[in-house]
């Protein structure tokens, strides 16, 4: 379970798209990123842009602060470390679901494969969440519209009772009220 969390929180969302992050997979494969770089620079045919692409610098100051407070979250070596490995005038490699799924075949380490495995899982995960989560916000807002319309129909119901106690009270005023006249 504490994998899963782990791999969660890794994945970010990026020109539309899952990516992890090549230090981020080099953690979880237990390599140094340069080896996992190399790997995949010697199969460059196996990663087009829509399975691997370099941030912008731009890109990757935007994620760099969830990056920070996850890792201040994590109090393992392997993220205390993290600094040294990545200096802050490299940018990362990003890998989609495919380019994870690739990466597989460029490494072979039993460790590698056992977390690919884990990783293609909780991609998996995340898309069933995000329907399922589709699918409760198309049930809320229909909800919401249910509720809207009866809203209309108790601001209706409301005011005839409001009505109704105006009336009786204008009656009560008009019976009771003082008699002026002759009195028996």
């Amino acid at each position: 379970m504490q994998i899963i969390r782990s791999i969660q929180n890794r994945i970010y969302e990026l020109r539309g798209t899952r990516i992890m992050l090549d230090f981020d997979l080099a953690t979880l494969y237990e390599v140094e990123t340069r080896v996992l770089n190399q790997a995949v620079k010697r199969n460059m045919e196996r990663f087009p842009e829509d399975f691997m692409f370099q941030l912008t610098i731009a890109e990757y100051e935007s994620i760099r602060l969830q990056i920070d407070a996850i890792n201040q979250g994590m109090s393992s070596q392997i993220v205390m470390t993290y600094p040294a490995k990545r200096p802050n005038t490299s940018v990362p490699f990003a890998f989609t679901e495919q380019g994870v799924a690739m990466l597989s075949s460029v490494l072979h380490s039993k460790k590698a494969i056992e977390m690919n495995v884990a990783i293609m899982r909780v991609f998996v995960e995340i898309r069933r969440m995000a329907m399922l989560n589709g699918e409760l916000t198309h049930q809320l807002k229909e909800l919401q519209q249910r509720i809207g319309e009866h809203d209309v129909q108790l601001s209706q119901i409301y005011d005839a009772i409001e009505n109704l106690l105006d009336g009786k009270a204008a009656q009560r005023k008009w019976e009771e009220r003082e008699r002026i006249g002759f009195k028996k």
